[in-house]
């Protein structure tokens, strides 16, 4: 299984280009220099602090620092798809043993959370153990990445093991996202699991000082972290900037060195031709994809025919096109990032409902269906995020789409924290914008967002097929059996039952400040995130 995994992370390192880049070269290796605060502007508002519920840049940006994980991707080598070292363990990342069904971790010593108290194996248990099996009412959004997970468990402070129900190559990467940050098991059990949406005791490279609610986040170097030498930075400010002018005004005027995000090209151009060589520009295809979701407990969304027509109605080839020349977004692409080999060609996306070439066709398709599931002339409540880039873009765009179905959809924009509550709590909406945004390219892992059983099925369906399907897809050995079998899952899912509408895929653009060192950038804007290895030759 990993000889599998390793051949598909190889054909994607080789195929896709997601090599950074840099205005003016990368020059010659420099000397780290220590000290500085990296002033930074992040584009949403925070919902809440715990990463394990919690899917928003908006939430990793400022407070991934204050934690640890127990293996990280590479942050010198952050495109690649198989390159873990390890963060909280020791040596070399595992491969697995009794068949790649048993992982075993040694936690290092000596590392302690930043209230003091130590930070052991049964921490790192009683964290995946709130991630893979949250108590009921306890929202976990990556639990589905850990189907393969029978247990995990501490024989000693130092020690921690995954049993595993079958050998799968996606289990590894799961290990390595980002959000699964190490909380204290003494936190959980006299706070509870829901302690860490409002308050922070991490063991990452920085502690926390202060949030500002809409006005920053501040965090100083913690002498104490286990990485020998870092971070470099003394401390940081996230600066709170909800609108992209306001971010790109204060990277302009040098009030701030980096939005870890991105921006669109025209900002990219704007910046380089205002600042020359005082801007340093990396680029990547982003693995990160707005989609449509349909509340499907509402009428009339729970008929495949409404969802189909939502779809059909999107000219994807043609806004590719257009809004790739306003907005981050770019590629058309099934539920699979486009540049893996697991990824649907042309000539199989184009045999998806709302794929096909011809436009015209597809609307008239699409009228054919509303009329006969008696929706013709629909109105209904559209609800997407206040975030400019691409939402709002995307957002607009879509609405103009359905008009030409005679569909009429009234656009319902919200701050991060209402936006998020009316999808989790409330389910207070007809459609919605919705995303599936990934840090390590790990496809079969990715997809489990379009499954009923998902911690982030907002469409409130059930699928048993579809289940059956991620099983098979979970279980399979070889790269061809992946392809084949990604296909049945993607057909189901996206077309015959239309459980949520793909827009476009997104690209990666990030200006900044040519004296911020030691960052590069990865085909996701949750990745490289710790800061200990950013610094400043100012």
């Amino acid at each position: 299984m990993r000889n599998v995994y390793s051949r598909l992370a190889l054909s994607l390192v080789v195929g896709a280009g997601l090599a950074f880049g840099a205005v003016g070269g990368a020059g010659k290796a420099e000397a780290k220099k220590s000290g500085g605060t990296l002033n930074f502007v992040v584009g949403s508002k925070i919902p809440s602090y715990d990463l394990h519920r919690e899917t928003t840049f908006g939430v990793i940006h400022p407070i991934r620092p204050f934690y640890s994980l127990l293996i990280r991707v590479n942050p010198d080598n952050p495109s690649s798809p198989t390159d873990f070292v390890c963060d909280l363990c020791e040596g070399k990342v595992p491969t697995g043993t009794d068949g790649f069904t048993k992982y075993t971790f040694k936690i290092r010593n000596g590392v302690k959370f930043h209230d003091g108290t130590p930070l052991t194996a049964h921490d790192i248990v009683a964290t995946y153990k709130k991630i893979i099996f949250p108590p009921e009412g306890i929202p976990s959004a990556r639990k589905a990445f850990f189907k393969m997970v029978d247990s995990v468990f501490a024989p000693d402070n130092s020690t921690v093991v995954f049993k595993l129900k079958f050998p799968s190559g996606a289990f590894i990467p799961a290990v390595a996202t980002p959000f699964n940050i190490i909380m204290s098991e003494k936190d959980l059990n006299k706070n509870g699991f829901n302690w860490h949406k409002k308050n922070i005791n991490g063991s990452g490279a920085f502690t926390f000082v202060q949030h500002q609610p809409g006005s920053f986040v501040e965090g100083k170097k913690y002498a104490g972290y286990h990485h020998k030498g870092q971070p470099y930075l003394d401390g940081y400010k996230a600066i709170a900037a909800p609108k992209m002018a306001i971010r790109l005004q204060a990277i302009r005027g040098d009030r701030a060195a980096i939005e870890f995000r991105g921006f669109p090209p025209k900002a990219r151009d704007d910046l380089v031709k205002a600042l020359g060589d005082k801007i340093t520009v990396q680029e990547s295809d982003w693995n990160c994809v707005l989609m449509t979701t349909p509340n499907q407990e509402r009428k009339p969304f729970g008929d495949a025919r409404v969802r189909k027509a939502l779809s059909l109605a999107v000219d994807r080839w043609g806004g590719s096109k257009y809004l790739s020349r306003i907005a981050i977004v770019k590629t058309v692409g099934g539920v699979v990032f486009p540049k893996h080999p697991l990824a649907a060609t042309k000539a199989e996306l184009v045999k998806l409902t709302g794929y096909g070439t011809d436009i015209n066709a597809s609307r008239a398709e699409a009228k054919k269906l509303l009329s006969a599931a008696g929706a013709s002339g629909l109105k209904f409540d559209f609800s997407n995020r206040a975030v400019d880039q691409p939402y709002k873009v995307v957002g607009t765009w879509l609405v103009d789409q359905w008009k030409k179905v005679g569909l009429s959809a009234k656009q319902r924009v919200q701050p991060s924290g209402p936006f998020y509550a009316t999808l989790r709590k409330s389910s207070d909406f007809d459609v919605s914008i919705d995303f599936n945004c990934q840090s390590v390219i790990n496809p079969i892992a990715d997809v489990t967002k379009f499954l009923g059983s998902a911690g982030n099925n907002y469409g409130n369906y059930a699928d048993q097929p579809l289940e059956d399907i991620y099983d098979r897809l979970l279980r399979a050995g070889t790269e061809a059996d992946q392809r084949k079998i990604m296909r049945e899952y993607e057909k189901r899912a996206i077309s015959d039952q239309a459980h949520l509408g793909i827009t476009l895929w997104w690209y990666k653009i990030n200006p900044h400040r040519s004296y911020v060192k030691g960052w590069k950038i990865a085909p996701s804007h949750y990745l490289n995130q710790s800061l200990d290895n950013i610094w400043l030759d100012k």
